[in-house]
């Protein structure tokens, strides 16, 4: 395929990526993911093959330039990113960072040190979420702890983006505000032109939601912002956490939204967090990272009455 993106060289971080080449568009994409532990490993049961979560990282090109949405967590998996887009042989001008938590965001300083004409990207009220990560209570409290010695010293945050819209050789890339998803602000991207989404933390795709931010509450809000990004009817959505071989249908809309449809539904029918962990792996026994099921079901018997 014409100027199809080769994949990263560092196997042991089982890195893939998926090429989309529309041979007469002006814009084309591809897709980077990277498996990782997840947050919560000590779990009462589960297949250990999915314990894992995988990150996804997307670079929107055109002729000459690209823009990239999101990073990922660790300094070795910065570097295969920053491997990746080099190879491509575009020039990054942005990136765009979808949502605060630090595994989207804690591999721009690389890529801004090799693209220095790059500027890094969110809207404000995400940069003011990203300089919380960056507290000392969360990221060495929290991160450093549970990922010792991988995460990179040196970390920066966005710079705030005005409007609503990134320019890539002419044609506009739109931020879509999603409002509380799995964390209190999250936006996605639009890109009409490639009816493309990347969706962000808003769209699960064959890995467990993180839930540990959420309430019953929210999971509705969240389920509202699903039903707002099928309104732009894409024909391609791109997960912030995916299986690497899973495909970008946009049916993954749908299965996020009945997924937090049933967790709304079983916590109310369980007892405790236990039953409603066990509950859920019934129903999605194929799912990664089912430490963040098991997150999500404590904190949700937590906020029980």
């Amino acid at each position: 395929m014409r100027g199809a993106l080769p994949p990263a060289r560092l196997p042991e971080l089982e890195t893939s990526v998926t090429v989309i080449e529309n041979m007469n568009a002006p814009l084309n994409w591809s897709v980077l993911t990277a498996k990782r532990a997840g947050l919560s490993r000590e779990l009462p049961s589960g297949n250990p093959d999915l314990m894992w979560v995988a990150n996804s990282s997307t670079l929107i090109y055109g002729e000459c330039d690209a823009v990239l949405v999101d990073t990922f967590l660790t300094a070795e998996q910065s570097k295969t990113l920053l491997d990746w887009v080099v190879a491509s042989g575009k020039n990054l001008t942005a990136i765009y960072v979808t949502h605060g938590h630090g595994d989207h965001f804690f591999g721009l300083a690389p890529l801004l040190d090799r693209f220095p004409n790059a500027r890094a990207l969110a809207v404000p009220e995400v940069v003011e979420a990203m300089k919380v990560q960056l507290a000392p209570a969360s990221i060495d409290g929290f991160w450093r702890k549970r990922f010792p010695g991988v995460i990179a010293e040196r970390l920066v945050t966005a710079e705030p983006l005005q409007g609503r819209e990134l320019m890539l050789e002419g044609h506009k890339l739109v931020v879509i505000d999603m409002g509380r998803t799995d964390t209190e602000r999250s936006t996605a991207l639009h890109v009409p032109g490639l009816d493309l989404i990347i969706g962000g933390d808003t769209v699960y795709n064959g890995i467990h939601p993180y839930l540990a931010e959420t309430n019953r509450q929210s999971r509705l809000e969240w389920i509202a912002a699903l039903e707002r990004l099928e309104t732009l009817r894409p024909r391609f959505v791109i997960a912030g956490h995916k299986k690497p071989d899973n495909d970008d249908n946009p049916r993954n809309i749908a299965k996020t939204r009945q997924y937090l449809l049933d967790f709304n539904l079983l916590d109310q029918a369980t007892t405790s967090a236990l039953e409603l962990y066990e509950a859920m792996l019934r129903l999605y026994p194929d799912y990664a990272n089912p430490g963040s099921l098991w997150s999500g079901a404590n904190a949700a018997k937590e906020q029980s009455p």
